[in-house]
């Protein structure tokens, strides 16, 4: 019988070290393993280009009359438009690479103002393509040939630097989003966590419910989340709702990201064109892709929105609001766009920085005071600007979503990398704890055989 014990406790220490096992090593493998979205740890967000913070200066001081725009080559060098080879020499020992052009930032804006001065016409949009020099104007199918002709007309006597497109899909609006909120105005998304020292709030879209709509997390309307407290739209795309109990809670300065994943918020800036970025929202899930332009006006069928940042991120109806990022700086939030994922479009978003400017609010990030858990200080402009070539961009640091279920919770956690030591002191302890219980065995059998040659041999 008790052999029989003593082989038990032992069965059971091998499964329990094997066990501990297979834990350190999924806590190492998990910890290690690419961030959200597959896309490898890529450097902060903090290590700048000189040569962008050169560009910004040298674009300020030569003035919008020798100067067209900057934008991020594909292999993460800056690049400005400049209307003559004496601001090209500047521009060149500012450490940026030049381009002649042959429209100043002044034309261009002039020709957009134009634009927006005509009668206004639902489902066109238009902005500055820095890189080609030139006023895009598009139009989506619910245009008409009488409408898009008289724009056409328009465009003509502006100039030959305004392109005319025509695009696939419809502009509109896109509810939903990366945690979803819920309102009798609809289904949206939270965008990211503010506050006013005061309370805390979501900044999401404007065009998600009017002020006093009250949101709830579930669709039996039991979960009251908050109320819309301030907002705008049309004319820009933001607004706010307070949180009932007055905080966001533990995770407030996290973004989800799918799959119980989520990436942390550091700052919030303005991107450049050319950088890469991401987007979360609950009907697409997680995807990247790249800033084309900057001060786009949307006419959407509700009214006219401008100053957006324009992007070839895939977005679809159920991703409004969610938030826009890269390297763990807040850009955007979701305003709206055409296509789908299946075969691309056009997605617009609000800056970041102006929504915050307007309501008087800062990000909610880690480490600092405030209701919830903090207030980001207001960043450069440039804040969102990475050294790295675009394709080198990472959504962010990973972080575990809170709120969701067990099992997601505990993925996020074995995904820290603050648990690469703790995985590799589990598999330590539990390789020492089998050679324990061989050793063990080893010697139990030893002395059965020695009591079984003494008693055979007397």
């Amino acid at each position: 019988m008790r052999h029989a014990r003593r082989r038990i406790v032992r069965r059971a220490a091998r499964l329990a070290a094997v066990a501990g096992l297979l834990l350190g090593t999924t806590m190492v493998a998990r910890a290690v393993a690419e961030e959200p979205g597959g896309t490898a740890a890529a450097p902060p967000a903090s290590v700048r280009a000189d040569t962008t913070a050169g560009a910004e200066d040298v674009v300020s001081r030569l003035g919008t009359s020798r100067t067209a725009g900057y934008w991020t080559a594909a292999d993460g060098r800056t690049v400005v438009a400049v209307t003559d080879r004496a601001a090209a020499g500047e521009v060149r020992r500012a450490g940026a690479e030049a381009k002649l052009v042959r429209h100043s930032m002044r034309e261009l804006k002039s020709a957009t103002a134009a634009l927006r001065a005509t009668p206004r016409v639902a489902g066109t949009a238009w902005t500055v393509d820095y890189r080609s020099n030139e006023v895009v104007v598009r139009g989506d199918r619910t245009v008409s040939a009488a409408d898009w002709s008289r724009l056409t007309g328009v465009a003509d006597g502006l100039g030959g630097f305004v392109r005319m497109e025509r695009t696939e899909g419809t502009f509109t609006t896109r509810l939903n989003g990366a945690q979803p909120i819920l309102s009798t105005a609809g289904r949206c998304s939270a965008g990211f966590n503010v506050t006013d020292r005061r309370s805390d709030f979501i900044l999401t879209a404007g065009h998600c419910g009017p002020t006093g709509s009250v949101w709830f997390a579930d669709g039996g309307g039991t979960r009251q989340i908050g109320r819309t407290v301030r907002g705008r739209f049309p004319g820009a795309d933001f607004s706010l709702v307070r949180y009932a109990d007055g905080t966001a809670g533990d995770g407030a300065d996290v973004v989800a990201v799918g799959g119980g994943k989520g990436v942390r918020i550091t700052g919030a800036g303005d991107p450049s064109v050319g950088q890469r970025v991401f987007r979360s929202g609950s009907t697409s899930g997680l995807r990247d892709g790249e800033v084309t332009a900057l001060d786009a006006t949307v006419n959407y069928p509700e009214g006219t929105v401008s100053g957006l940042i324009e992007t070839d991120v895939c977005a679809e109806p159920g991703d409004s609001g969610g938030p826009m990022f890269s390297e763990g700086i807040a850009l955007g939030v979701t305003s709206g766009g055409s296509g789908d994922c299946a075969k691309g479009g056009t997605t617009f978003f609000q800056p970041v920085t102006k929504a915050l400017a307007a309501l008087g609010v800062r990000l909610v990030v880690a480490g600092q005071d405030g209701p919830g858990q903090s207030a980001a200080p207001a960043p450069s402009a440039s804040a969102g600007r990475g050294a790295l070539a675009p394709g080198a961009a990472a959504p962010g640091s990973p972080a575990p979503v809170t709120g969701g279920t067990d099992g997601a919770a505990l993925l996020s956690r074995l995904a820290d990398r603050r648990n690469i030591g703790p995985g590799l002191l589990v598999i330590a302890g539990s390789l020492v704890a089998l050679a324990a219980t061989r050793f063990i065995r080893a010697e139990q059998d030893r002395k059965a055989y020695r009591r079984e040659y003494s008693a055979t041999w007397g």
